[in-house]
């Protein structure tokens, strides 16, 4: 009787072990750095003061604000742009009558394929010396591939954004299109029924329906965006970059004490993370209650 009460706690301690050392450790770790915290080099004293040189201090505030403008875009562009196409691209292969297969295939292929590569590509593809701008030249529709548009390294962030909507179009549509095969088309049958043109039975009848599992997917995209490194690291520009790309910097900085700067930064990249969380278990718990 003993056993039974404790085998569940037995059975899952090895993995809370290492939830609780590696990633509560390391958060902590990361935090008390962040208050200077630097026993390598002499430092004991913890204090508030990296969170507010990089918030405020000539050196840093103005590199830090734009970081953190750019990356609030990027991450709410990239998602937007990534859930409005993915609905579209579930309710186009949900309405597909032949190779709907195929089709879910081709929309799922790019799910395995990292960042990186997907940087990559973007890079290769619409850089001023890319394929397109070559393909362009020789076109004659401009004049070198120096005139292509700056879209890849530019202060806008448009070749990230690329880059991730890219790859997280197919995330957002198999939740959608999953939404969708399993709540069938009998709703929309019976507002049809009732008068309800093609517009009207996605605004009031598919929308509230897909909105719960969209918003978790969303959210998670807009997370993962937020403190992703390696597709800002490829396509960003040096003069505004991101907070990932930022806070890296810091940390590889030979100056030690910068390691605090650093640090802090990626608490602030946490916090916002940590914020989307929590939304998203509201949404998660609401959506429970309401069905």
């Amino acid at each position: 009787m003993s056993w039974e009460r404790w085998r569940i706690p037995v059975m899952l301690a090895p993995t809370m072990a290492v939830i609780i050392v590696l990633f509560i450790g390391g958060l902590l770790y990361g935090f008390l750095q962040s208050l200077g915290w630097q026993p390598r080099i002499g430092n004991f004293d913890l204090s508030l003061d990296a969170y507010i040189s990089i918030m405020t201090s000539e050196r840093y505030a103005e590199q830090f604000w734009s970081g953190l403008a750019l990356t609030l875009w990027v991450s709410f562009i990239s998602t937007f742009a990534s859930a409005v196409i993915a609905i579209i691209g579930a309710l186009l292969i949900r309405s597909t009558a032949l190779g709907k297969r195929i089709s879910t295939f081709l929309f799922q292929l790019n799910l395995p394929i990292p960042h990186v590569v997907a940087a990559i590509g973007i890079l290769f593809l619409f850089s001023q010396s890319g394929f397109l701008s070559r393909i362009g030249a020789e076109a004659g529709l401009i004049n070198s591939p120096g005139d292509f548009p700056v879209m890849v390294r530019d202060r806008f962030g448009i070749g990230i954004i690329l880059a991730y909507i890219w790859k997280e179009i197919p995330f957002i549509g198999v939740i959608v299109l999953a939404i969708l095969q399993s709540l069938g088309e009998d709703y929309e049958d019976i507002a049809a029924t009732l008068g309800a043109n093609r517009w009207q039975r996605f605004r009031f009848v598919v929308l509230p329906l897909i909105m719960p599992g969209l918003l978790s997917a969303s959210i998670i995209v807009f997370t993962f965006t937020f403190g992703s490194y390696e597709i800002p690291a490829i396509l960003g520009v040096r003069s505004v970059r991101m907070l990932p790309v930022m806070s890296l910097d810091f940390f590889r900085n030979p100056d030690l004490n910068a390691r605090t700067e650093g640090m802090a930064m990626s608490m602030i990249i946490a916090f916002v993370a940590l914020i989307m969380v929590l939304i998203y278990m509201w949404i998660s718990r609401r959506s429970v209650r309401e069905s």
